[in-house]
């Protein structure tokens, strides 16, 4: 019996630097295992999660008139496949809703996956204020994981330097 190996996940969005997808695309060949794009959508709730680990979400906006979906954003399907464009790694993407470290952490216990990956925060004011709101998803989830988390440097300071979030 030929065993699939367990996929790995990576956290993806919009205006992300290729480097995340790429290193983890890296890491899925070295595993010879499916690489999974996960996006999380904060601004909406889970409605059902489906056997792949996808969900169908909707708006926490009352007032909003979304109907219900499970559909991935078309612009960020792009970019990801032009980034694997010639690559041999399997891959899919999910579209996940909620708080993006329990959704992510949902998904990997879901597909049993091996090991999940998140670019680190970028060091801007305006990823700080996103931070000061809603913390690190990285620190949640190796908190909250049984599994490795492996976090892509974005922009990485060299040791010694101040960093720009401590000016």
């Amino acid at each position: 019996m030929v065993r699939t190996p367990p996929p790995v996940i990576v956290g993806v969005t919009s205006g992300q630097p290729d480097a995340v997808v790429l290193a983890a695309s890296e890491f899925a060949a070295q595993f010879g295992a499916e690489l999974i794009c996960a996006a999380v959508d904060p601004s909406r709730f889970v409605l059902e999660e489906l056997p792949d680990g996808s969900v169908t979400s909707a708006s926490f906006d009352p007032d909003s008139l979304e109907a219900p979906t499970t559909e991935f954003d078309p612009g960020l399907a792009a970019q990801i496949e032009r980034v694997l464009h010639g690559r041999s790694v399997t891959w899919s993407t999910r579209a996940l809703a909620g708080e993006p470290a329990q959704a992510l952490g949902r998904l990997a216990g879901t597909v049993r996956a091996v090991m999940i990956i998140v670019g680190s925060r970028e060091p801007t004011i305006r990823h700080n204020f996103r931070f000061f709101f809603t913390g690190s998803i990285a620190v949640k989830l190796a908190h909250g994981q049984h599994r490795p988390v492996v976090i892509i440097p974005l922009q990485p300071v060299p040791f010694g330097e101040e960093l720009p979030w401590d000016e």
